[in-house]
């Protein structure tokens, strides 16, 4: 096989012309070969000239003939390495194995063993999807929420609730990266995400893939159990025996994988009280800004519509003079920031967006890291306490609403009265006052000089009528499940799992740290029969 790497063609070529390309470039007959798309990336930094960037394999006959008539440093030969699965080990397994929540790291670790024939039963405390959408819906309606259903719990986890982006920073030499966005494309999701520099789904599509992969694990012959949330675990001589479900049912089992998702607070405090190790961690909380799309478009584009490229995103970093980074997360181009509450009396937002993209406003999270000695308590739990004292505060400030600030109000400590041009682009009811006054002075101080330093990079970023939001506090787990090289916590039979149990950060690296976990199963136990 051989690969080209750099090969560049305007935004809106033609699939022919691709093809012309590598021809080209490897001085061959345009039918002498095919080829598959590996990467595809965009270089914008001549505005009047925006290039798509390839990467492609090439499969041709007299492969070495043609690599001694090329010189060339982007082409090179390669020998593909497929995905492998272990071989199941030699303990016995006498129930099957339980997977706890059906986010992406539960999904995929269910789906693998699944397939590999060990019948897991996945529980989850939230709806399944179509129902959990309704229960969204009418959340962002009228405000009554349901603790167990809701953005954060449900069929296929926070995720499904958010730009559905698809790119990790995690590097994988197994595999197993390629195979989460093969697994997707099978389910429904759009080919070109296997390729894209950063893919993404959107929340409409979302919710039919991961109903796709239930009744693909399903048909494997695995089985689901909605509204079952987990409550108590079962040990005997350091090992899991069983597990408690809804405060009165027992299900016997001896291996559980938690991937509880980042957000079951009450869950993780069981798992605390039974002495399962867990440790604080570092992540990051702030508020949510909104600017008009178009404006983020002709800053990154130079234009503020381009039919082939749709709505531009950004990501942004400073280092603050008090020490701390400030930074841009879950960017969501033409997207809605909603309200992700998941407990009653306290308040979180979220950005979200459709596959199309299509809302006025760009909108991305703006995040200061905080570490455990920012954390109002010692422990595993601090930052917990942490984060549920924000929302405690975003809660009051807006009596269950989106507290909304204009940027100029926010710089001047006032709260907001009136808008500007901005208009909010938002899922659940919203109100005007001083965000500012929810967050620690340093945390506060933070985001407004990043604001300030991002605006000299993006033009327009720093305008006063520009909308921020809170608090956005659900970036990533406030506690780490401590796991041994086998995937093991230190009961016997309990595999923390995905970015609940602080291993992964965003879709794909949950789901590819589930597929981990299957395979450490598997490599240890016979198939359940």
């Amino acid at each position: 096989m051989i690969r080209i790497t750099q090969l560049k063609l305007p935004v809106g070529h033609k699939p022919e012309q691709l093809r012309k390309k590598i021809a080209r470039t490897l001085k061959c007959a345009e039918g002498a070969f095919e080829y598959e798309i590996i990467r595809q990336s965009l270089d914008a930094r001549h505005k009047d000239d925006k290039k798509f960037v390839y990467t492609v394999d090439v499969k041709i006959p007299e492969e070495n003939k043609i690599l001694r008539k090329v010189h060339n440093n982007n082409i090179m030969s390669i020998t593909p390495k497929e995905y492998q699965f272990p071989e199941p080990g030699t303990e016995e397994l006498n129930v099957s194995p339980v997977v706890v929540g059906s986010g992406p790291a539960g999904l995929f670790c269910a789906w693998y063993l699944a397939r590999a024939g060990y019948r897991p039963l996945v529980i989850e405390r939230g709806q399944e999807a179509q129902k959990r959408k309704e229960t969204v819906d009418h959340f962002w309606k009228d405000g009554v929420l349901d603790p167990d259903s809701n953005v954060q719990f449900g069929e296929g986890g926070a995720g499904t609730f958010s730009d559905g982006k698809l790119n990790t920073l995690v590097k994988d030499q197994n595999g197993r990266n390629h195979e989460v966005l093969k697994r997707f494309v099978e389910a429904g999701a759009p080919k070109e995400i296997i390729y894209q520099h950063k893919p993404h789904l959107g929340t409409d599509v979302l919710i039919g893939i991961v109903e796709t992969l239930r009744y693909q694990i399903e048909e494997m012959g695995g089985s689901f159990r909605f509204e079952t949330k987990l409550t108590d675990l079962r040990i005997e001589n350091g090992k899991l025996t069983a597990i408690e479900v809804n405060g009165d049912e027992i299900i016997p089992t001896e291996v559980c994988v938690l991937a509880l998702g980042h957000s079951a607070r009450d869950t993780v405090s069981m798992l605390h009280k039974r002495g399962i190790f867990m440790e604080p961690k570092s992540f990051a909380v702030g508020l949510r800004m909104e600017h008009p799309q178009k404006m983020i478009n002709y800053d990154l584009y130079g234009e503020e519509e381009n039919e082939f490229l749709g709505a531009a995103n950004y990501k942004v970093t400073h280092t603050c003079e008090n020490g701390r980074g400030v930074y841009s997360f879950c960017m969501c181009p033409g997207g809605y920031v909603v309200n992700a509450s998941s407990e009653p009396g306290m308040l979180a937002v979220n950005g979200m967006s459709y596959q199309a993209r299509d809302s006025k406003n760009a909108n991305s999270a703006l995040i200061v890291t905080v570490t455990p000695e920012d954390f109002p308590e010692e422990g595993p739990l601090g930052g917990v306490q942490f984060q549920r004292n924000l929302e405690k505060a975003a809660w009051v400030l807006g009596k269950g609403k989106i507290p909304v600030q204009l940027f100029g109000d926010y710089k001047a400590h006032r709260a907001s009265t009136n808008l500007g041009e901005v208009e909010p682009q938002m899922k659940g009811g919203y109100v005007l006052t001083d965000v500012r006054s929810i967050l620690p002075k340093s945390i506060g101080d933070s985001i407004e000089e990043g604001i300030l330093a991002f605006g000299r990079k993006l033009e327009g970023f720093d305008r006063d009528d520009a909308l921020l939001s809170g608090v956005e506090s659900r970036t990533s787990s406030p506690v780490r499940i401590v796991r041994d090289k086998t995937g093991l916590a230190n009961i016997g039979g309990i595999y923390p799992c995905g970015e609940g149990a602080g291993y992964a950060g965003g879709i794909t690296s949950a789901a590819m740290d589930g597929i981990k976990i299957a395979e450490m199963i598997s490599s240890k136990y016979k198939f359940y029969s």
